[in-house]
Order: structure tokens, then C-alpha cells, then sequence
């Protein structure tokens, strides 16, 4: 367990240091079939060496002060038993689509991972209720991202590194998205089908293992 708080705590300062959550966000990692990790609730960058985050069960109630939004990573960890790490965060770009009722479209390599547009929740109210949570995760389906409107976005995958390298990924899918929008484009995409898209989404090369160390240099832990 141990060197599962450290990773939960690399990884919340990781979005913090990576430009992805301000005040808010939230990560985890699955602890066993039952439960999962949270980081502390409080702003991810200041989340200290040592500050123990709360193990959370995947089905009942959230342990007293964990926040109310951490029920979509119940949602989606009970949904996908593959799913072994879960990112919540409100990066700038993410967000501004996202108040458009908008998420990115697989225009450039980084967004090929969200192949062929990253689904997106339409209600803007905050995802504090089970219903809520659940509606969240069925509209994720089996994607690895969902955009939730005018609140940021969440990430999901088979390990933290890659959680939050699509965390990264979607922001920068975003920031693309806006900029050819701006520059009057808009019925262009990159990937055209899906072989391509998952020709291009490769985790080989290092991947995860080059943005997770790209965005924790550094860390205390």
C-alpha cells in the first residue's frame, strides 16, 4: 500500500505540474477488485510527501471527506475491471470546448487516442449523486476519456502512467481542436478510420513511461 500512496501522490502533482488541475482533480488507483486509492482532497500540487490519500470502496458510500465527485471513479471502476487508474482534472483548453458542448476530434497524433471523438457528458451540474456518476460512465462506455460539460474531463486506464498521459493528450487534443476552429477549419481530421487511429495510438516506445517522467522530474517522492 505503501507504494501505492506514493504513486497517487506523483500522479496528483504530476497534473498539477503539467498545467491539467488548478484547485481541483482528483486521481486514483485501483487497490484490489473492491477498492481503490483516492489523493487527499485538496489541491493536487500541494499534496505533500506523505499525505496518505483514502482507500474507497468501488460499491457504498464514500468515506468521510472524500469528495463528492470521486463517485465517477466508483462508476467506472465497477463498470471496467481493466481500468486500474482513473484521472480527473479541469485543464484550460478541455474546459473551453467543453463550454462550447464541444470535446476534440482526432485531428493530430496525440488525439488519435480518443479515436473518433471523445464522448461527452452534457449535463454541466457537478457530479455529486450516484446518478449523475452513473450517467458519466455509461456515456464513457469503453472510451478512455469523457469530457463532462463545463466541468473538465475524466481519464481511465490499465495503469496511472497512461491515465495521465491521456490526461495530457486530451488537453493538447483540445488546445488543437480550438486553434484550427480559430483558424476557420473544421470538417478536416487526421484519421480517417479506425486502423489508422489505432496504428498511431500506440503505447510502444516508452510512451506513458516518457510523460510520466517528462511531468513528475522533479517530484519529492
Amino acid at each position: 500500500m505503501d507504494a501505492l500512496q506514493v504513486k497517487v501522490r506523483k500522479a496528483a502533482r504530476a497534473l498539477a505540474r503539467g498545467g491539467l488541475v488548478t484547485a481541483f482533480g482528483h486521481c486514483s488507483m485501483r487497490v484490489d477488485d473492491g477498492h481503490f486509492l483516492v489523493c487527499a482532497a485538496r489541491p493536487m500540487g500541494l499534496i505533500d510527501a506523505g499525505e496518505p490519500g483514502t482507500v474507497v470502496p468501488v460499491d457504498g458510500p464514500l468515506p468521510p471527506g472524500v469528495l463528492g465527485e470521486v463517485r465517477m471513479h466508483q462508476q467506472i471502476y465497477s463498470r471496467r475491471p481493466e481500468v486500474q487508474a482513473v484521472c480527473r482534472f479541469m485543464s484550460p483548453h478541455v474546459m473551453a470546448l467543453a463550454a462550447m458542448g464541444e470535446s476534440p476530434s482526432a485531428r493530430h497524433g496525440f488525439s488519435s487516442y480518443f479515436y473518433p471523438k471523445v464522448p461527452l457528458w452534457t449535463d454541466p451540474a457537478l457530479v455529486r449523486n450516484d446518478d449523475a456518476a452513473r450517467g458519466v460512465a455509461e456515456t464513457m462506455g469503453a472510451a478512455p476519456a469523457v469530457v463532462v460539460s463545463g466541468n473538465g474531463a475524466v481519464t481511465a486506464a490499465d495503469s496511472i502512467e497512461k491515465a495521465v498521459s491521456l490526461a495530457w493528450f486530451l488537453e493538447d487534443a483540445a488546445r488543437v481542436e480550438l486553434a484550427v476552429r480559430s483558424a476557420g477549419g473544421s470538417a478536416h481530421v487526421t484519421f480517417k478510420h479506425a486502423d489508422q487511429a489505432r496504428q498511431r495510438a500506440t503505447w510502444e516506445g516508452r510512451i506513458a513511461e516518457r510523460i510520466w517522467e517528462y511531468l513528475t522530474a522533479g517530484d519529492p517522492e
